[in-house]
């Protein structure tokens, strides 16, 4: 039974593709490297996805409460 090659089976870098079975040992390890950093930046620009959101939120709220103040404050003068 021949195995057909996936896409995992090669790496396109500047758009050379390579044979993932044929990199070096450094080049492997640069490859996981790369692979775990790219995770990590997906991660923390997930993060910030989150925390720009509560910012949002927050802020609205903070405006709202705000314009009761002002309102309140209008109203005894």
């Amino acid at each position: 039974m021949v195995k057909k090659k996936s896409k995992k089976d090669f790496i396109t870098i500047d758009g050379k593709k390579f044979d993932a079975a044929k990199l070096s040992k450094v080049a492997q390890t640069q490859l996981e490297s790369l692979e775990f950093v790219n995770e990590q930046i997906m991660q923390k620009n997930n993060e910030l996805q989150v925390a720009d959101s509560a910012r949002i939120v927050y802020t609205s709220v903070l405006k709202s409460e705000l314009l009761k103040i002002n309102r309140q404050s209008a109203m005894l003068t």
